[in-house]
């Protein structure tokens, strides 16, 4: 029996997607505040929400998500400064993100996992690639402690839902998911030094290994490959479109992590499966 299945027989689907949704949509909107405030070295709690432009505190009503934004359509309300419609967006992204891990079939945590902590994790995981994705999208840079704790976090997900199905399930997931950490982190690297010295300039940076290196964690060898092989296929497409539209230089640096970010999300929801006979190899 599925994951969704068995959340669907204890608690009625047209329920729990909408809650689902509103907490994700909460989430979605502490993770703009840690986009906005992370690269600037700000504390994400002190002071609360505030408008950047004129520094006045938000009412309760404004903070809601994305009716905040509605109600206030798209301007702070004491000096009438635009308001991003990213915010919204990133707050609607979340919400589906986290209603999608209701469905999710993530195959690198054993065949017989919880599917409450398999859903808690898979939630988890989204808050965690979200940020990083919309910081490197921003700044071309990938925040070192949000990976290494991101690592951290995913191998003790593995390990708490690994040894519940027997010791030596436990043992086999989280070997698997060291040696995933290892050849993300060193592959990556490899590549970034082998390219450095082929075109005479980095192509990848570190950050990008740090990411593999957790999406390893989470997603094990073979969901790492997919989903390495993804985000590949997915940055050649959108690279060059860019480059022809000219809306990217020639040798203009543009952000990797959101597409293993993409990769990392589109492997555990959809498990390997789909993937794999995308690219010939499965049944």
């Amino acid at each position: 029996m599925s994951t969704d299945t068995i959340l669907a027989l204890t608690v009625p689907m047209s329920l729990l997607a909408p809650l689902v949704a509103a907490a994700g949509a909460c989430i979605g909107s502490f993770l703009n505040v840690v986009v906005w405030r992370l690269p600037r070295e700000e504390s994400l709690i002190f002071p609360g929400s505030h408008c950047p432009r004129c520094g006045a505190s938000l009412a309760w009503f404004e903070n809601l998500p994305v009716i905040g934004w509605l109600l206030l359509r798209g301007r702070c309300r004491h000096c009438h400064a635009p308001i991003a419609a990213r915010y919204p967006l990133v707050e609607l992204l979340c919400a589906g993100l986290w209603v999608a891990m209701l469905f999710a079939r993530p195959a690198g945590m054993g065949t017989d996992p919880s599917p409450w902590l398999l859903l808690a994790a898979g939630w988890l995981l989204a808050s965690w690639l979200l940020p990083l994705a919309l910081i490197d999208l921003d700044s071309l840079w990938l925040p070192e402690p949000l990976c290494r704790w991101g690592l951290l976090l995913g191998l003790a997900i593995t390990a708490t839902l690994g040894f519940p199905q027997g010791g030596v399930v436990g043992r086999e997931l989280l070997l698997s998911h060291l040696l995933a950490v290892a050849a993300g982190l060193l592959g990556f690297e490899a590549l970034s030094a082998l390219a450095e010295k082929a075109m005479g300039r980095p192509a990848l940076g570190l950050g990008d290994a740090k990411l593999a290196a957790l999406m390893g964690a989470w997603l094990g060898p073979v969901g790492l490959g997919l989903a390495v092989s993804l985000a590949v296929l997915g940055g050649a497409v959108l690279g060059g479109l860019g480059r022809l539209t000219g809306r990217l230089g020639r040798q203009q640096p543009f952000p990797f992590g959101p597409f293993l970010a993409a990769g990392a999300l589109a492997v555990w929801i959809g498990g390997h499966g789909p993937w794999l006979r995308l690219w010939g190899l499965g049944l």
